[in-house]
């Protein structure tokens, strides 16, 4: 893998449609900007109507003829979810790349409308359901991607089924991990079940390294402090950089599915795009079997591959 690889190598993206969860900022938006730019039609899809609107202008703003859309979406309420897959399912007929970006950061304890542990419900299930439900138009699209960000705190991670909803202790660092973990299983799993259905679709997990992003807000969505500023901005890399992972994932032709991309700097934490190997160790089929069992019961949304 090319180890300086950037946004420039993206290829041209005309005629494809794509939905990029927590588009409004952080990685979220470069990554929606990038793929604009590229020619891709982006649908920023934002809890918060208002942030989506700012950052739709300020794509347009850069990239005049930019195709970019705006639509609620709520992850950690199931009802918005389903609202938006079946708003998103009458106004497209294709979807080439499914970026599940959005989520939030060691929060103090809460619970998601839906009665999950906040960050358990809105990183792991909210996309999920959300995957779930556009897999009928992901299918149906070829050679279709679904990149999830996980996280490097996934690596040192488990799954407690006995505490997925923080009730019997709230160790909020430890369920991040836990709900990031679960983001990187369920894109090795969704990758397993389209090739044993003989579908070309695929899917890939990927992380941003230590990334600048609005997550050090801790969910608040408020600006974090001054002094998480200053350490963020010496400790990691800028949210541009911190996107390559996922918009290496998300277009470039050597991803054959199942990969885990992230920075190749030492420790995964900064640097441009490449294949990481520690999947290897932290993929378990059972473990991954349980917990895709558990998420269709949680959400009620069980998955058809059936085209």
């Amino acid at each position: 893998m090319n180890n300086i690889w950037t946004k420039d190598n993206i290829p041209d993206l005309s005629g494809k449609v794509a939905v990029v969860t927590g588009a409004n900022s952080g990685l979220g938006f470069e990554t929606a900007a990038a793929l604009a730019e590229r020619r891709a039609k982006v649908i920023l899809a934002v809890r918060n109507m208002d942030k989506g609107e700012a950052a739709l202008n300020k794509i347009k703003s850069v990239y005049a003829s930019a195709d970019v859309n705006l639509m609620k979406l709520d992850l950690s309420d199931l009802n918005s979810v389903r609202t938006f897959a079946a708003d998103f399912l009458k106004k497209h007929e294709s979807l080439s790349i499914l970026i599940n970006n959005a989520g939030i950061m060691i929060p103090a304890f809460q619970l998601t409308k839906d009665g999950f542990e906040s960050q358990f419900g809105g990183n792991h299930l909210g996309h999920f359901a959300l995957t779930g439900l556009l897999l009928p138009r992901l299918i149906s699209t070829p050679k279709s991607r679904v990149v999830t960000l996980s996280s490097i705190a996934a690596h040192n991670a488990s799954i407690n089924f006995d505490n997925l909803d923080g009730s019997k202790g709230y160790d909020r660092f430890k369920l991040y991990g836990q709900s990031k973990l679960a983001n990187l299983l369920f894109a090795k799993e969704l990758q397993n079940k389209f090739s044993s259905h003989h579908i070309d679709s695929m899917s890939v997990a990927c992380h941003p390294g230590f990334s600048n992003t609005n997550l050090s807000s801790f969910g608040s969505g408020k600006r974090a402090n001054i002094f998480i500023r200053m350490l963020a901005s010496v400790a990691t890399q800028p949210a541009h950089m911190g996107a390559l992972p996922t918009l290496f994932s998300a277009t470039s032709p050597t991803i054959k599915g199942g990969e885990y991309i992230g920075p190749d700097g030492k420790g995964g934490r900064k640097g441009y795009p490449k294949n990481d190997e520690i999947i290897e160790r932290l993929y378990d089929s059972n473990l991954s079997s349980k917990l895709w069992r558990a998420s269709e019961t949680l959400t009620g949304i069980y998955y058809q591959f059936e085209k």
